[in-house]
């Protein structure tokens, strides 16, 4: 079987046929491997986030524990915590006086009572013959001395001394909870207070 000639214009078609099937076979896998490859994503650097800074309170750790001082702890933590960090409590600590569990305020004083010592419970009003006293009672807020203010647990010398002047500027306490007011005293002191003195 033969085939007819072709002319050279038929040549020409089909050479351009030809031709054209290899440009849209070879358009076509060049599409196709476009599609199948992964696109080119941005590279996108995500900032770490910031820890929250712990806020930090600092308390003076004072009376029967091995390093007294001052100490920064974090917001948050109890009298445990800045007795443990003031080294413990000594063998001669009274810790049934401390409230281990209240929590911390910034510049608060701790005091740990030495067992038989002014302040526990026993002793926490003025000695005996202090001028408007007995042992045992509360001491008043409205006239007491520095010297017995001193003497309740967590009241140090420097409190005692804000507790009068406060007293000077605003006159009488008449309330427990007015104590709040001073510097240096927080609900865990109050707490502390409560029974151990009275405003008159």
């Amino acid at each position: 079987m033969e085939l007819p000639a072709l002319t050279v214009s038929q040549r020409r078609a089909a050479a351009a046929l030809v031709l054209l099937a290899v440009v849209l076979v070879l358009a076509a896998r060049h599409l196709h491997g476009a599609r199948g490859a992964a696109p080119a994503v941005p590279l996108v650097t995500v900032p770490r986030a910031r820890s929250p800074v712990a806020r930090q309170v600092v308390v003076d750790v004072v009376g029967a524990v091995r390093r007294p001082g001052l100490y920064k702890l974090r917001e948050g933590t109890r009298i445990a915590d800045a007795v443990e960090r003031a080294g413990g409590a000594t063998r001669k600590a009274d810790l049934a006086q401390v409230n281990l569990a209240a929590p911390l305020a910034d510049g608060e004083q701790v005091v740990v009572a030495a067992r038989g010592a002014a302040g526990t419970a026993a002793g926490a009003a003025a000695s005996p013959g202090s001028a408007g006293t007995s042992p045992g009672a509360p001491v008043d807020l409205n006239s007491s001395s520095a010297e017995q203010l001193d003497s309740l647990p967590g009241v140090g010398p420097a409190t005692a001394a804000k507790i009068i002047a406060f007293r000077q500027e605003h006159g009488a306490f008449h309330s427990l909870a007015e104590l709040d007011a001073v510097p240096g005293i927080g609900p865990a002191r109050l707490e502390q207070l409560k029974g151990l003195v009275t405003p008159s």
